[in-house]
């Protein structure tokens, strides 16, 4: 489940605000290291996402004059999102079927409690994966 995925990274979420141009959130993803970043209004609700790829798309119909655009003019606004009773693989699928790489995690309520990255997807992936190997290896030997 995408809640326990937040309770090990935790729930901070990086974000910018709309009026924000693409010349500091660009600094603010290299800072932080990450991929994407929330666009968050005065009353904490969630507007819309800016990734590396809007960015770079922007960049590549309007040269230099992106850096001094908005957050708001450049984030994409339609978002995909989950909520912590998602699974794993169901967030898997819909960044495969959006061709997305982040899902914003919201409650029922449409508060914002996380983000989840691929990265982060496929880390626990894996981890299933060599915990039920293990499993399967003990249970071998003790069958013995």
């Amino acid at each position: 489940m995408i809640g326990s995925i937040l309770k090990q990274k935790g729930g901070q979420v990086i974000a910018v605000a709309p009026n924000d141009q693409v010349a500091s959130i660009t600094r603010t993803l290299a800072q932080h290291r990450i991929g994407a970043v929330l666009v968050l209004e005065r009353d904490g609700s969630v507007s819309g996402i800016v990734s590396e790829r809007d960015i770079v798309r922007a960049l590549a119909g309007g040269g230099e004059a992106t850096l001094r655009m908005s957050a708001g003019q450049l984030m994409t606004r339609v978002l995909h999102t989950v909520t912590p009773e998602t699974t794993v693989q169901d967030a898997l699928r819909v960044m495969t079927d959006r061709r997305i790489r982040h899902l914003p995690v919201l409650e029922r309520d449409g508060r914002l409690v996380g983000m989840v990255s691929i990265g982060d997807l496929v880390k626990e992936r894996i981890a299933d994966a060599e915990r039920e190997a293990a499993d399967l290896k003990a249970y071998v030997s003790n069958a013995g």
